[in-house]
């Protein structure tokens, strides 16, 4: 090889790095290209594949013609981007404009790549044409001109001659891996649809048509034409006009689009705000109300107190005065019926004189004052047209970033906003949540304005509650506005609002409120079938037993979720309810009560009535006893399986009236059982004397559920066709809602109180939630 040819093939293998094409790559003065290339800019964005027989809309988007062709509708076609319906040309879509810039992109990505240099070297165009071989040999270079693959010894050849000697030679490796792109498209030419070989040269003034030689002289001959570049230099001008018009039009809807995400901010910040007001002053409102509660019902209590002690008295007097009357009523009467007539005439004087003195005697000691009790309501709680919380609008002002405005915003005063009717708005404070007028009302009549234990409760107090710590309702305010705003996001509503709260409210009568912990499923690798959760109890420290019916097993969990383990149990039995005693687990399965040791060891198993279908199981708060619920009744068994006591809540006379399907023990050793049967939940003591019982409207016409109770006797009862878990006091007087649809409950199943404050809420999918409930004095 000669040195020229080694020299040239050395030219060939790499660019220089001062050549133009290393120089635009290296740079990236020009990236359009690459990424029109690399992109799906070529692709079709109706099938999704590379453009074939591109076409371009007035709408300057570019599809397959045949795609075009199957989204045609009649006499138009509407753009699958921009939604805009464009006409069809009576042609049909074949007359839409040839996108030819698409078509050189095309070209260039086809051209390059055009067979696999490592499966094997495309052939020499030109080696058949001068008698080579008859494949011709592997190219190693290609002529940009002329869209050739060279062999070696015809790319020297072609660059010696005198018609070629200008034509760009580069390396054929290079090429493929994109160096010359920019040069290959300034040396591309648009070949002619009509006149295959021809290129576009011209254009044709009156029709706006790009013509080749052919075009040139046969339809167009006397149109005035232009050569494409002196076309181009004469129409770049406007057209460089127009897209200046349009950045600028682009630059005003970007900035309108940036305020229009500043006033979403500042609503949305501004609502946060009215919200945690919202709250503040309904919780103001309750607040001050449950305190005149619970002094009109002390004024109440007192008063009869008082006037039962004046009567005791009065009774007291007034049987001893008829014991007196009766006893001389009665000698008189047999004296004159049995006495003989010396006997009669001899006590006549004394009896006579004893009746007299008993007629003489008032029989009553005096008219004693009642005083029958009578609740007043303040009118503004019975008119439907008295809004305690009245929100009002008012025009966004663009905020100005000026240093004045700013330190303004930061300072302590702020101008009252002003709504669309001129009224001010009021001016809530997040820390003293004052009222209007009707607040105010309530707090200055408390004395003369007193709410007996049936009145309604305002609905701003509870059927908008605030939600935080996870997104739990929560009718209690009080936090920092940081935690707020992070907590807002999950903040929420029930779907329905509570009854009114009932009249045994503990303390300020503030309700306890749920922080969501975690969540889990409990569907383990080797389980056969989807979890069904049939029971839960706790079991030791901060861990939780789970009943999974459909698994046959008893899995343990952490409250985190991590998964511990099983306690075995009998082969074939299939755990319903479960309870945790001192170290032994007690379940039923069908009409027996199990009770095992943590390693599956059966202590006892005692036979059930079968007119039940599922037996309830608890464990007493002694942690030695285990209550289970049968046929209406509950026994009670103790650690060697002997029955320590039955009971009938409501006594003898409710036999054959109640149907506890979930039952629970307080702490206090109260039961607390669902009675299908009553339709409600029914709360008793040792005995089986009823404490209370609630069947009202909160139950929203729903089977009472699943029942659990916290340290403080709080019950937590679960209504499954509502989504919702709603809470009780002590004696079963509804107080609201604890848990709804919006803090993730979907068809809740049972629940159980692990360490008395963290309630564990199993789904019907087998997940498991688990809510700290956060004491309301906390």
């Amino acid at each position: 090889m000669s040195a020229g040819r080694r020299e040239a093939a050395l030219y060939l293998k790499r660019p220089e790095e001062n050549s133009w094409p290393f120089r635009m790559v290296s740079q990236g003065s020009s990236p359009s290209l690459l990424e029109a290339l690399s992109s799906d800019f070529l692709a079709c964005k109706i099938c999704l594949e590379q453009l074939r027989v591109p076409k371009t809309l007035p709408c300057l988007h570019t599809y397959c013609q045949d795609c075009l062709g199957q989204l045609a509708e009649g006499s138009h076609v509407r753009c699958p981007e921009c939604r805009e319906s464009v006409p069809v040309p009576p042609t049909g879509v074949a007359a839409f404009k040839s996108n030819f810039f698409v078509n050189g992109l095309l070209d260039l990505v086809k051209a390059r790549a055009g067979g696999d240099l490592r499966a094997g070297k495309p052939a020499c165009a030109l080696c058949p044409l001068m008698g080579g071989a008859s494949a011709g040999g592997p190219a190693t270079a290609r002529c940009l001109d002329c869209a050739d693959d060279l062999c070696q010894a015809c790319a020297d050849g072609h660059r010696c001659t005198r018609q070629t000697h200008s034509h760009r030679v580069v390396d054929l490796v290079g090429y493929r891996a994109g160096w010359y792109d920019e040069e290959a498209r300034e040396r591309q030419a648009a070949q002619c649809p009509q006149h295959p070989g021809e290129s576009l040269r011209f254009l044709c003034q009156p029709c706006s048509q790009l013509l080749c030689r052919e075009c040139r002289l046969d339809p167009h001959l006397d149109h005035p034409c232009l050569p494409l570049a002196e076309a181009v230099r004469a129409r770049r001008p406007g057209l460089e006009e127009l897209l200046a018009g349009v950045d600028s039009n682009l630059a005003e809807l970007e900035a309108t689009r940036l305020e229009e995400k500043e006033a979403l901010a500042r609503l949305r910040e501004q609502a946060a705000k009215v919200g945690t007001q919202v709250e503040e002053a309904a919780e103001g409102v309750l607040r001050a109300l449950l305190a005149q509660k619970q002094e009109v019902l002390g004024q109440l209590r007192a008063h009869v107190e008082a006037a039962e002690e004046a009567a005791r008295e009065r009774l007291g007097e007034l049987e001893s005065r008829e014991q007196v009357a009766r006893e001389a009523a009665a000698f008189a009467r047999r004296v004159l019926s049995l006495g003989r007539e010396a006997e009669i005439l001899s006590l006549e004087g004394a009896i006579a004189q004893r009746l007299q003195q008993l007629q003489r005697c008032p029989w009553m000691p005096g008219s004693a004052p009642c005083l029958l009790p009578r609740l007043e309501l303040h009118p503004g709680l019975l008119d439907q047209k008295c809004h305690l919380l009245r929100l009002s609008f008012e025009e966004q002002q663009p905020r100005k970033a000026s240093g004045k405005d700013g330190a303004r915003s930061q300072g302590g005063d702020e101008t009252q906003p002003q709504s669309r009717d001129g009224a001010p708005t009021p001016k809530q404070d997040g820390a003293q949540t004052p009222q209007e007028d009707g607040a105010q009302t309530l707090k200055a009549e408390r004395a003369e304005t007193p709410q007996e234990d049936g009145a309604k409760t305002p609905k701003e107090g509870r059927a908008q509650t605030p939600q935080e710590d996870g997104g739990a309702q929560s009718p209690r305010g009080g936090r920092s506005n940081k935690k707020r705003k992070f907590k807002g996001r999950l903040k929420s509503i029930s779907r329905e609002p509570s009854p009114a709260p009932g009249p045994n409210l503990e303390g300020s009568g503030l309700l306890p409120r749920p922080v969501f912990f975690c969540s889990f499923p409990t569907r383990m690798p080797g389980d056969k079938r989807s979890p069904r959760i049939t029971g839960l109890c706790p079991f030791g420290s901060r861990e939780i037993l789970v009943a999974d019916e459909q698994n046959r097993a008893l899995k343990r969990f952490s409250l985190n979720g991590d998964y511990k383990g099983a306690v075995p149990v009998p082969e074939g039995c299939s755990p319903c309810s479960v309870a945790a005693l001192q170290d032994a687990v007690a379940f039923s399965a069908g009409a027996r009560l199990y009770l095992i040791r943590p390693n599956g060891e059966v202590q006892w198993r005692r036979a059930l009535s079968l007119c039940q279908a599922s037996h309830a199981v608890a464990a007493m708060p002694s942690g030695d006893r285990v209550a289970v619920s049968v046929s209406g009744h509950v026994e009670v068994y103790n650690m060697e399986g002997s029955l320590a006591t039955r009971f009938i809540p409501g006594g003898k006379a409710s036999r054959g009236l109640r149907a506890l399907v979930f039952l629970t023990t307080s702490p206090q050793g109260n039961f607390v059982g669902s009675d299908w049967q009553q339709n409600s939940l029914v709360v008793c003591d040792g005995l089986g004397q009823v404490v209370g019982e609630y069947r009202g409207p909160g139950l929203h016409s729903c089977q009472p559920g699943s029942v659990s109770v916290d340290k403080k006797g709080y019950i937590f009862l679960t209504l499954r066709e509502v989504n919702k878990v709603v809470i009780l006091d002590p004696k079963g007087s509804l107080l609201g809602d604890f848990l709804t649809a919006y803090h993730g409950l979907e068809k809740p199943r049972v629940t159980t109180m692990v360490d008395g404050r963290y309630l564990v809420v199993s789904l019907s999918n087998g997940t498991i939630h688990v809510f700290r409930v956060r004491p309301p004095d906390s």
